[in-house]
């Protein structure tokens, strides 16, 4: 059966030109055969740093680099995007936006055009698509993902109180599906230790956990390499969700707060009135 992707089209027949199975492919990048065949299928792509080894070995001259020229995601975000399609698990604390995982494409399109005011159309829809796209890892069995959100999530009104109330519902229904864990840290609990930034902690079955912490004009991965700040951003993630409330008593705040947006019209905002600074976000 053809691939449904060009790029892995293109993989397959260096390959086999050049005589080699998919296990000797893995071995000269340093990568397991299963993730070359999943390039082969389509499911995934190489990353940029795969990609250029490609090249090398493929003697292609930059074909598979160009390949990912037009990149769905912020450089400084790409790895993240490919690393949590392998993960088991999904650790993530959000302080102001709806995780990118979790919006709605209405919530999507406002923050990108909030945010990224200077994007042609077309580029603007692109990355909608992109995020969306990206979404289809919560219909997966695995990874688990485990959000914790603050209150201020919930009560800043992005775009207008009805799309706020889609949001919302959007988010009630993963719940309730059981496809995702959602917990809220209230206003009442004050100040934490990872109030200032979002951070997401990958875990994975054979590996050591990626994390990732994202301000308001970039991002920035930890890895094996820097287990100190690894072990930093998990200990934020933790104590964000030891001043959570529980799941259920967080899915009935997270629900109260949407029939608030329900019975206002648009011009009213439910309290308290907060409007979020809309940041750049690639998650």
């Amino acid at each position: 059966m053809a691939s449904r992707e060009p790029y892995a089209e293109e993989l397959r027949a260096h390959r086999e030109r050049a005589g080699l199975t998919q296990i000797e492919l893995g071995d000269r990048l340093r990568v397991h055969a299963t993730l070359v065949a999943h390039w082969e299928a389509g499911r995934r792509k190489p990353c940029p740093q795969d990609a250029e080894r490609l090249d090398e070995i493929f003697d292609t001259g930059g074909t598979f680099r160009r390949f990912l020229k037009r990149r769905p995601f912020a450089e400084y975000f790409e790895r993240v995007a490919f690393a949590e399609q392998g993960a088991k698990r999904i650790e993530e604390f959000a302080p102001a936006l709806v995780p990118g995982l979790l919006q709605t494409e209405a919530y999507a399109r406002v923050v990108f055009r909030t945010s990224r005011f200077s994007w042609r159309d077309e580029e603007l829809e692109e990355q909608i698509a992109n995020r969306m796209a990206r979404q289809r890892l919560l219909e997966k069995e695995l990874p688990e993902a485990w959000f914790i959100l603050s209150e201020a999530v919930l009560r800043a009104v992005v775009g207008s109180p009805a799309l706020m109330a889609a949001q919302l519902a959007h988010i009630a229904a993963l719940v309730r599906r059981h496809r995702v864990t959602v917990q809220v840290v209230p206003f009442s609990h004050g100040s934490h230790a990872a109030m200032a930034s979002m951070v997401t902690v990958l875990k994975f079955r054979d590996q050591p956990d990626l994390a990732y912490e994202e301000g308001a004009c970039t991002g920035w991965v930890a890895d094996a390499d820097t287990p100190d700040l690894v072990r930093k951003c998990r200990d934020a993630y933790d104590l964000a969700k030891a001043a959570a409330l529980p799941p259920a008593a967080s899915l009935s705040l997270l629900e109260s707060i949407m029939e608030e947006y329900r019975r206002h019209d648009d011009s009213v905002r439910p309290e308290p009135r907060m409007l979020a600074r809309i940041e750049p976000q690639q998650r």
